[in-house]
């Protein structure tokens, strides 16, 4: 499955990363380590998160106190 991220993720993740970095030496790096497992266990089976809205579901990160919100476009592509 394709995943196309919305233009602000990458911004989102730089200013996320940047702050728990200041917080502790590779917290940034924790963090991104855990999007990224969680971007990969969405697009394995996307149906298994709740929907909030209509085709739009949400997916909590373990560790981090963030929500990632997407939609399944197609059986090809997953919109973060």
């Amino acid at each position: 499955m394709r995943i196309e991220y919305h233009p602000a993720v990458e911004r989102e993740l730089r200013e996320i990363i940047q702050y728990y970095n200041h917080c502790a030496t590779g917290l940034g790096n924790d963090f991104l380590n855990e999007f990224d497992q969680q971007i990969l266990r969405i697009a394995s089976n996307p149906y298994q998160w709740s929907e909030i809205a209509q085709g739009v579901r949400r997916a909590l990160l373990r560790r981090f106190p963030y929500i990632l919100y997407f939609r399944v476009m197609d059986d090809e592509v997953l919109r973060v």
